[in-house]
């Protein structure tokens, strides 16, 4: 702008005559002008960008035209005002006025969280057999027709929600829309689309976590989420525990606000994100919400309580409550709708499963599956938590320990009176986690899938003592040195939170691979029925042709990559062949008809398991949808109890098998009546694909437990084979059967 007035002055200076130098100029023939420009009125204003002004000038013969800057009818917006990160429940007292450490946003968090929960649908295991047959088997028959029933899923007993297995029911036919009716990438759509819905809960938990308690707490939690152990196999597992985890996580991130009688979202979305756990997924995990509960009717909280006012604010408060259970209470319209339908008479889920775990008859109940000791979920959770554990369960005892010696940590700097004590708010907020290990614990059935739903919490326990434990040694360092500036220029604090959060992210590490190395052979051996036995069998006998494997020569002329030149096979070719897959002592570890091909029947052989099996679904046609599954899904089998009772009818004998599905232990072999070493039958038997599998009873505790690169680690271990074997007649006759006659 300064540049364009002085354009401007000198242009009109130019042209502007100049006045007489002498009076002997004053008898020239030219007149010097007083304005080169006549004034305008003084009622024109000037409206356009660069309005002109004059005033007195200097000199008669110049005009200066000077430029304004244009105004605006909407005021000046002040720049916002940068959030204060010291205005959570927990306070730094050292660095307050230096830059924060990085905390990812929510979009750059969702996007890293998003990255390790796809890797961890891909590539963990199934860990827990009643994943397979009370929830991917049911969602397989709703998509192809046929699967296993248990017994839960029977209209007889009605302890598993029809509404709980269609909500992933879109997955499903969003793959079969865009990329076949293949079953193999339906399954990990699926897995996919849950660790979606787990990020979003914990990234919306963890950026809770950092503007509600503190922004250090909201970091630890962040990597502690991103690499457990535990979540890497929650987030994605198809089961009623992990969506009440989500489904807590998201109810967490609202109850850490604090409650007020202005702040009815806060109560309600907590309401209903507990309760949508509990009635879609799992009843048992409202028992989480306790203290959000006792909280929301009688603790302070934002709100100042006088004596005078406490009577009205009661009032208040449960107002807000009740129209909180109210309006979730309106979840159970359509869950019991769904479920009414599928089981054809009128069911609700919900009680149904609290009836059958806490008031059983003498026969019935829970414990006939299995009981543990009481330390079983504290083994448990040293495997998933490592060196959080006591970190988790020690977080109550040092907040009272923070009251005590580090008393500015908490809360505030100004406290009013007639309000809750921030330290209370915190302890509030740490308690699900004692609550539901109570519950649990006293329960002589345990398994590991009842911890999903305080597995994030657990995170939470474990960074917030984390952060308290630092606030001693930031005390302790300014009691010895008598120099805050010291302790502010320490490295010693970062170094204690980063050994602790770097250690539990290595061992959870080192567990995740575990896993995969040890234990993930069902899936892959199961799947190479699909990937190499079927397109073999189409292939002998003629049905299609797969050019034979690239010579190294071959390859190194050709661009592009073989498997990409591969034809795709109609896997469907294989239906009327009559294949049948067994599986016998194994049947916990069958992953489920989602990774065996159409066409090929799954049937149990007698071993020396003596309890309940699952049966088979009534078929119903591929074609008719959803209303032909509900029909399927009425009809009572007469075969499945819920005593855990054998059913003899469900087998099939051995020499009607195609193939089977075996686990075998060379180095020590274990014989029985109805367990034979099939792997050792070479004459009937043929080995199609076989997987180390680790033979945990014959393998030390910590190199079984956690996995390291390096033959000396891994020579500690012993292994067995799982496999899956061909039965060489069967098979080499139904080749024989549909061979194609080539002229």
């Amino acid at each position: 702008m300064t540049r364009d007035v002085t354009t401007w002055r000198r242009a009109l200076t130019s042209v502007a005559p100049k006045p007489p130098s002498s009076p002997a100029d004053s008898t020239s023939k030219f007149r010097p002008l007083r304005r080169p420009w006549p004034r305008p009125p003084s009622r024109c204003k000037p409206t356009s960008y660069a309005a002109m002004s004059t005033g007195v000038q200097p000199n008669a013969n110049i005009q200066t035209i000077s430029f304004r800057r244009p105004t605006s009818s909407k005021p000046a917006e002040s720049p916002a005002k940068p959030k204060n990160r010291h205005g959570g429940l927990l306070q730094d007292q050292l660095r307050r006025a230096q830059r924060a450490p990085w905390c990812p946003t929510w979009s750059a968090a969702l996007r890293i969280l998003l990255l390790i929960r796809v890797a961890g649908a891909m590539y963990s295991g199934i860990q827990d057999c009643d994943e397979v047959f009370n929830f991917w088997e049911p969602l397989h028959y709703l998509y192809k027709g046929y699967g296993f029933q248990t017994w839960e899923t029977s209209p007889a007993y009605s302890i598993r929600s029809w509404a709980y297995i269609l909500l992933h029911y879109l997955p499903v036919q969003i793959t079969a829309t865009f990329l076949g009716p293949e079953k193999r990438p339906a399954f990990f759509a699926v897995r996919i689309f849950l660790g979606l819905v787990s990020s979003l809960c914990e990234v919306t938990f963890y950026r809770a976590v950092v503007e509600r308690v503190n922004y250090r707490v909201g970091r630890y939690v962040f990597f502690l989420l991103l690499f457990n152990a535990g979540m890497w196999t929650a987030s994605t597992a198809f089961l009623p525990s992990s969506f009440a985890m989500y489904a807590n996580t998201l109810a967490f991130a609202y109850a850490l606000e604090p409650p007020s009688n202005d702040n009815l979202r806060r109560t309600l979305f907590a309401t209903l994100a507990f309760a949508t756990g509990a009635v879609v997924g799992w009843p048992f995990s409202l028992a989480v919400a306790i203290p959000f509960v006792l909280e929301a009717l009688l603790v302070g909280g934002a709100d100042k309580v006088t004596p005078e006012s406490r009577t009205s604010w009661l009032v208040g408060r449960w107002k807000q409550v009740i129209v909180s259970a109210g309006a979730a209470a309106l979840l159970f319209v359509p869950v019991v709708a769904l479920d009414t339908l599928f089981y054809g008479k009128l069911s609700v889920v919900p009680w149904n499963i609290v009836e059958y775990n806490v008031f059983p008859d003498a026969q019935r109940g829970p414990e006939l599956y299995g009981t543990e000791p009481a330390h079983f979920y504290l083994s448990n959770l040293l495997l998933n938590f490592n060196v959080l554990v006591p970190f988790a369960l020690a977080a109550l005892p040092a907040l009272a320990v923070t009251y005590r010696v580090d008393n500015k940590r908490l809360g505030e700097r100004y406290q009013y009176a007639d309000k809750s004590s921030p330290y209370t708010l915190l302890a509030i907020r740490l308690a699900p986690v004692y609550v539901w290990l109570a519950i649990m614990t006293v329960q002589k059935h345990k398994e590991e899938r009842f911890l999903f739903p305080i597995y994030p919490l657990i995170c939470f326990n474990a960074a917030v003592t984390v952060y308290l434990v630092r606030g001693w040694l930031e005390t302790a360092f300014i009691a010895v040195t008598n120099s805050p500036y010291q302790a502010s220029r320490s490295t010693l604090f970062s170094q204690f939170t980063l050994s602790v959060v770097a250690a539990s992210c290595l061992l959870s590490v080192s567990r995740i691979m575990a896993h995969w190395k040890y234990y993930h052979a069902p899936m892959s051996v199961t799947h190479a029925l699909e990937a190499a036995e079927v397109p073999r069998l189409l292939n002998a006998s003629g049905l299609v042709f797969i050019p034979p494997p690239l010579t190294a020569e071959e390859r190194l002329g050709r661009q592009t990559n073989e498997e990409d030149e591969q034809p795709r096979i109609d896997l469907g070719l294989i239906a009327d062949w009559g294949l049948r897959l067994c599986v016998g002592k194994e049947w916990h570890r069958f992953p489920g008809h989602f990774l065996v091909p159409d066409g090929v029947r799954v049937d149990w052989i007698k071993s020396e398991f003596d309890g309940m099996l699952p049966g088979h679904f009534a078929e119903t046609a591929r074609a008719g949808g959803l209303l032909a599954r509900a029909k399927g899904t009425r009809a009572a089998r007469t075969d499945l109890n819920d005593l855990n009772e054998e059913a003899p009818e469900l087998y099939v004998e051995v020499s009607e098998c195609d193939y089977l599905l075996d686990l075998d232990f060379p180095l020590h072999p274990t014989e029985a009546a109805h367990g034979p070493r099939y792997v050792a039958e070479s004459e009937t038997w043929e080995r199609v694909a076989c997987q180390p599998f680790l033979d945990a009873a014959h393998s030390p505790l910590l190199t079984r437990t956690l996995w390291m690169p390096g033959e000396v680690w891994q020579a500690r271990n012993e292994y067995g084979e799982f496999c899956l074997l061909k039965h060489r007649a069967n098979v080499g006759k139904k080749e024989k059967e549909h061979a194609v006659r080539r002229a």
